[in-house]
C-alpha cells in the first residue's frame, strides 16, 4: 500500500483560500482524467465540500507524487503561496484520518451526518470516472461502513446537524424565533434543501428557488413555495432571511444586483428593509461579502456561523466512537498489510506444487502414458497442487493474528530454501 492524500479544510484555511481550490463535478472529472493518465497513479479519489476539499491517490509502489503542487498547477495558482494551507498524510495516518471523516468526527459540527454521504458519493464518482484501484475501494468502502457503525452505535449529544441546521439554530436564538419570517433559499441542491426543510420546521414562510428548466421536477419541502431561480433579486426586497446554497460556478448574490434591487423596491418593502439577513452556505461563496456594507443588512458565511461547544457527555460519546473506529481501523491495515504477503504465499504453493509433481515422478513413468499426457497430467497436477496450498494459505492469512501470520510464512519459506539448496 502506498497510499497519499492532501487537503485543504476549515481547520486550516477560511473561506476565501478554500473557495479557490472547490471542485464541481466536471472540473474533478477533468482532474482525474489527468491523473488516470499519470503512470504513478493506481487509483484517485476527490473529496470537494464546503467545508474541505481532499484529494486521495494510491500510487505505484516506490512511486511518488506532488499533491499540493499538482492542485495548485490544476487551479492556476502559485504554490508557494498557498503549499502552507494544505495538510498532506501518507499510508497509516492517512487511513486513520478518513475512518474518523466519515464518521463526522472531523467536522465542523462533530458527528453531522452530511460528511457519510458525501465520502460515499465521491467514491462512487471516482469509480464513474475509472479511476479505483483495489486498495482505494476497500480504504473508501469500510471507512463508510465504519461510519455508519459510529452512527449506529453513538448518538452524539446535538451534534448529529448539518450545517444548515446550526445555520436555523443559530438564527432562530438570535432572532426569538422565525415563526412566520419571510425567507428566501436559494439553491435546491442537498444543502439547499436541509435549509428549507430547518426553516419549514421552525414554521417560517419559505420560498425555494429553482432552475425554470427543472421546475416540474424538482422536490421542494411540503408546504414551502417556489420561484424561477431568474426571479430571485424581485422576490428578494419583501424577503426578511435569504439563504444561498447553491452549487453554481458563479455568484448568484453580487452587490451591485442586490443595491439596485434594494433601491428599487423600496418602498414596497421598507417593513423588511428595516433588517434582513444573509447567509451563505456555498462554497465557493454565493454571495459577495461586501453586500454586509449596505445598510440594514446583516451576512454571515460558512466561517461565522459559531461552533457548539462539545459537554461532558459529547466527550464520553466520542471517545466511544473512537472505540469503534479503532477496531475497524485495525481490521483494514491487518488486511492490507496481510495481502502485501499475497506474492510469498504464491511462491510457497508454487514450491509445494513443484514437490508434489518431483516426489510424483516414479509414478507418473509407471503409467502407459504418453510423453505428450505425462507432460500435461503434471501440468495439471502442479497447477492442482498450487490452488489447494494457495486457499490452505489465504484462509490463514484472513483469519490469523498478524504476527502468527508471519511466522508460519517465514517457516515455511525456510523449509522450501533448506530444500531448494
Amino acid at each position: 500500500m502506498n497510499l497519499k492524500m492532501t487537503g485543504i479544510d476549515y481547520t486550516r484555511a477560511g473561506i476565501d483560500v478554500r473557495q479557490k481550490f472547490s471542485f464541481t463535478r466536471t472540473a474533478m472529472a477533468e482532474a482525474m482524467e489527468q491523473m488516470r493518465q499519470t503512470k504513478e497513479i493506481r487509483g484517485c479519489v476527490m473529496i470537494s465540500t464546503c467545508n474541505r476539499m481532499e484529494l486521495w491517490l494510491s500510487l505505484r509502489e516506490g512511486a511518488a507524487f506532488e499533491l499540493p503542487e499538482f492542485l495548485c498547477r490544476l487551479k492556476e495558482l502559485p504554490s508557494e503561496k498557498y503549499r502552507e494551507y494544505f495538510v498532506e498524510r501518507e499510508n497509516e495516518k492517512a487511513v486513520w484520518h478518513l475512518f474518523y471523516l466519515s464518521a463526522g468526527m472531523k467536522s465542523q459540527i462533530v458527528g453531522e451526518d452530511q460528511i457519510l454521504t458525501q465520502v460515499k458519493e465521491a467514491l462512487a464518482f471516482a469509480r464513474e470516472q475509472a479511476c479505483t484501484d483495489r486498495v482505494l475501494e476497500v480504504l473508501f468502502r469500510m471507512a463508510v461502513t465504519a461510519g455508519k457503525k459510529v452512527k449506529s452505535s453513538v448518538v452524539i449529544d446535538k451534534a448529529n446537524v448539518s450545517a444548515a441546521h446550526q445555520a436555523v439554530d443559530f438564527l432562530r436564538k438570535q432572532e426569538g424565533g422565525l415563526v412566520g419570517k419571510k425567507c428566501l433559499v436559494i439553491g435546491n441542491g442537498m444543502m439547499g434543501k436541509l435549509t428549507a426543510q430547518a426553516l419549514m420546521e421552525e414554521r417560517a414562510d419559505v420560498t425555494v428557488t429553482v432552475r425554470q428548466y427543472k421546475s416540474g421536477l424538482v422536490e421542494i419541502p411540503p408546504g414551502a413555495k417556489r420561484i424561477d431561480y431568474g426571479e430571485r433579486y424581485r422576490y428578494i426586497p419583501a424577503c426578511e432571511l435569504i439563504v444561498s446554497a447553491t452549487a453554481s460556478p458563479n455568484t448568484p448574490i453580487t452587490r451591485d444586483r442586490l443595491e439596485e434591487c434594494l433601491a428599487v423596491s423600496e418602498t414596497d418593502a421598507v417593513a423588511a428593509r428595516k433588517k434582513q439577513i444573509y447567509v451563505d452556505l456555498a462554497v465557493p461563496r454565493d454571495m459577495e461579502p461586501s453586500i454586509a456594507e449596505l445598510a440594514g443588512v446583516k451576512y454571515y458565511d460558512m466561517d461565522s456561523l459559531p461552533v457548539r461547544a462539545q459537554s461532558p457527555k459529547m466527550h464520553r460519546q466520542y471517545r466511544r466512537a473512537e472505540e469503534i473506529l479503532s477496531e475497524e481501523i485495525r481490521e483494514f491495515l491487518h488486511g492490507q498489510e496481510c495481502r502485501d504477503l499475497n506474492p510469498r504465499i504464491q511462491k510457497i504453493g508454487k514450491a509445494s506444487a513443484q514437490e508434489l509433481v518431483w516426489r510424483m515422478e516414479r509414478p507418473l513413468r509407471e503409467l502407459q502414458l504418453s510423453d505428450a499426457d505425462r507432460e500435461k497430467l503434471k501440468a495439471q497436477l502442479e497447477e492442482t497442487a498450487a490452488k489447494v496450498t494457495d486457499r490452505l494459505l489465504f484462509e490463514l492469512r484472513d483469519e490469523s493474528e498478524r504476527d502468527d501470520l508471519r511466522k508460519a510464512i517465514e517457516i515455511l519459506e525456510q523449509v522450501y530454501q533448506e530444500r531448494n539448496e
